[in-house]
């Protein structure tokens, strides 16, 4: 206790009851010391960990036992996400506080997880099992010690007998695409095991539905220039019995969509410019000739082709303008965004 309290305590006692005042004052002050929590045997309060589970009951209560036992004081939090298998029961028995989120998809679950929950440290996996929760306190140390705002584990053994073949192929071409279309940031991008900081969580808009979070969640930090590391840690099967819900194909198509858009939002400029150095580039070509022949005869012998080299050119010139406005706002949002995520880390006193 403060002196300012203790003081106080006693000030209101009759000069006569100075005696029994100091000591029931100083009984609150042990009473209120022995309700702190013992930061040496629960190093981790202030952590949160977040699970995301469609149909997990096999493997959540191991997963939860796990991690309490890697991060002992964190507060475990399993989103159930239209689970018909009993996963919220086998959760709650493990001991884990039990949300629910009724719009199926992992960008659903996220995007509830973020607002509803407050933290220093926030670590996110999955329920399958697959993740190493002995892991997790290196997570945590990227975000506390290395000032980090958000700390990748990347899957040591994603390409073995974990994944599929095409899933492993999947997982080496779009990492490659993603870093030729918004940079290099994440070695592994589709990594659902990460920590983030308070001011990431809090200033990350989370627009996608599905298990496309993930890129959406190594755009933002790419966009705003934000801290990130990236551990190697071990990636293990599933637990037998148990099925991936991810469909090759698919899930492939719906990464293609959600890529076309994240660049269209952060990167018009790119997005439109592309087509339009193609459509002048197509312009050009087709015109050469009609040029070449215009000086030697002085005729226009090909009109079609000239209105057709015209309304390319043009159709060129929309898609550059567009881009060019368009990077604009884009820059305009990302200086907001970015005003808001040093607005928030300021509202908690700095890290």
């Amino acid at each position: 206790m403060a002196a300012a309290e203790l003081t106080d305590s006693v000030a209101v006692q009759p000069e006569a009851g100075l005696a029994e005042g100091l000591a029931a004052a100083l009984r609150e002050s042990a009473r209120r010391m022995r309700a702190r929590p013992d930061t040496a045997s629960e190093p981790y309060r202030g952590v949160c960990v977040v699970l995301p589970c469609h149909d997990e009951a096999e493997t959540i209560g191991a997963v939860v036992r796990d991690f309490r036992a890697a991060l002992p004081g964190a507060r475990i939090v399993v989103f159930d996400n239209r689970s018909a298998d009993g996963t919220a029961e086998a959760a709650r028995a493990a001991g884990a506080e039990v949300r629910y989120e009724p719009r199926k998809g992992k960008g659903n679950v996220v995007r509830r997880m973020f607002a509803d929950l407050d933290a220093e440290v926030y670590v996110m996996a999955d329920g399958d099992g697959t993740y190493d929760a002995s892991g997790a306190p290196r997570l945590v140390a990227a975000i506390r010690d290395a000032r980090a705002d958000m700390a990748v584990g990347a899957r040591a053994g994603v390409r073995d007998d974990a994944h599929r073949a095409g899933h492993a192929l999947g997982n080496a071409l779009f990492n490659r695409l993603f870093g030729a279309l918004f940079g290099d940031g994440a070695g592994d991008v589709f990594s659902g095991y990460r920590a983030f900081s308070r001011r990431f969580v809090k200033s990350f808009p989370a627009l996608s539905n599905g298990f496309e979070i993930e890129t959406e969640l190594c755009v933002h930090a790419n966009q705003l220039k934000l801290p990130t590391v990236e551990i190697e840690l071990p990636y293990g099967a599933r637990a037998a019995g148990t099925a991936s819900k991810l469909h090759t194909f698919r899930d492939g198509w719906r990464i293609l969509r959600a890529f076309g858009y994240l660049l269209k939002e952060t990167r018009p400029a790119l997005f439109f410019g592309a087509p339009a150095v193609a459509l002048w580039t197509a312009a050009v070509a087709l015109a050469v000739p009609l040029f070449v022949t215009f000086a030697r005869t002085g005729l226009v012998p090909r009109l079609p082709t000239a209105l057709l080299c015209t309304g390319i050119a043009m159709l060129g010139s929309l898609c550059g303008a567009v881009g060019l406005i368009l990077d604009s706002l884009a820059r305009s949002r990302a200086e907001q965004k970015r005003m808001l995520y040093l607005a928030i880390d300021a509202a908690r006193g700095g890290r």
